[in-house]
């Protein structure tokens, strides 16, 4: 009775809240499931940061010989890598895993549960935070270590840039999921298409001047290529030629607006993609 009586308890934002922390803590419990994924996630780090790494010091002038203490290309690659890891894990953590739960068939059973579908979603955001964010600082000491210390200038606005910046890149994975119930198994194409976009598009190895003036353009209408610049840039203390997208005070205004709006179209997207599904009964489809 004791327990009823407290189940009724949590009602409105106590419930949904409560949800929210049961499917975090069910998603966390998953992810150490699998011991052999989590280490050879920190070998596929490795393999990374010297591929790209390298690739990155190609753009900058002086290459291999700018290393050095605290070089801006340090910043620039790491930096940038950052972000890159992360809207990477976010597409497939928060995106194409809505596809694998209706590959499974657990998405429709959610469905037919009282658990609020939104907390479903964002508890995937709790995975890209603590597995991603551990990954990053992993990637970020091993980049440290080959090209040089990585400077930490402004730091206060340069962690206001980064949590602006993730937050719109959440979003764009909440609108992604809400894609993935529409196109279903080109969701993992569409996924793969995204995230090279964002590697060439965004520049986050290299910075945006080696790229030809038409890519330069279409980056120009990207939110999160200025968050790239912006983030990266306050980081490196404003070196000679960043910014490189647009002045300051204009990318810290896109990078705000872009980390309050985007969640929410994120969200509004993901709930009509889910009617529509619902109404035409595809929840269960393969």
């Amino acid at each position: 009775m004791a327990e009823f009586s407290q189940a009724r308890v949590l009602t409105g934002p106590a419930a949904w809240l409560s949800a929210l922390v049961a499917m975090s803590r069910k998603e966390l419990t998953i992810m150490t499931r699998y011991p052999v994924e989590f280490i050879a996630s920190f070998g596929q780090v490795f393999a990374v940061v010297l591929v790209f790494t390298l690739a990155g010091l190609m753009f900058t002038r002086g290459g291999v010989q700018a290393a050095g203490t605290s070089s801006p290309v340090a910043g620039l690659v790491v930096y940038g890598f950052i972000l890159f890891m992360f809207l990477s894990d976010t597409l497939w953590t928060i995106g194409y895993n809505i596809r694998r739960e209706q590959k499974q068939g657990t998405l429709e059973q959610l469905y037919l549960s009282p658990a609020s579908k939104a907390a479903s979603l964002i508890s995937r955001v709790t995975v890209t935070l603590v597995w991603t964010g551990l990954l990053s600082v992993t990637a970020g000491w091993l980049m440290s270590v080959m090209i040089g210390r990585l400077p930490f200038a402004n730091l206060p606005l340069g962690i206001l840039i980064l949590i602006l910046a993730l937050a719109g890149t959440f979003g764009v994975g909440f609108a992604f999921a809400a894609l993935t119930l529409r196109v279903r198994e080109t969701a993992q194409t569409l996924a793969n298409l995204l995230q090279f976009a964002f590697m060439v598009l965004c520049a986050p190895f290299f910075p945006f001047s080696a790229l030809p003036s038409w890519m330069q353009a279409i980056s120009h209408l990207i939110p999160l290529a200025y968050g790239v610049d912006a983030f990266r840039s306050t980081l490196m203390g404003y070196p000679p030629g960043f910014p490189e997208l647009a002045p300051i005070g204009v990318e810290l205004v896109i990078v705000i607006a872009f980390g309050l709006l985007m969640p929410v179209f994120g969200l509004w997207f993901y709930r009509y993609e889910e009617d529509r599904a619902r109404r035409r009964g595809s929840l269960s489809e393969y």
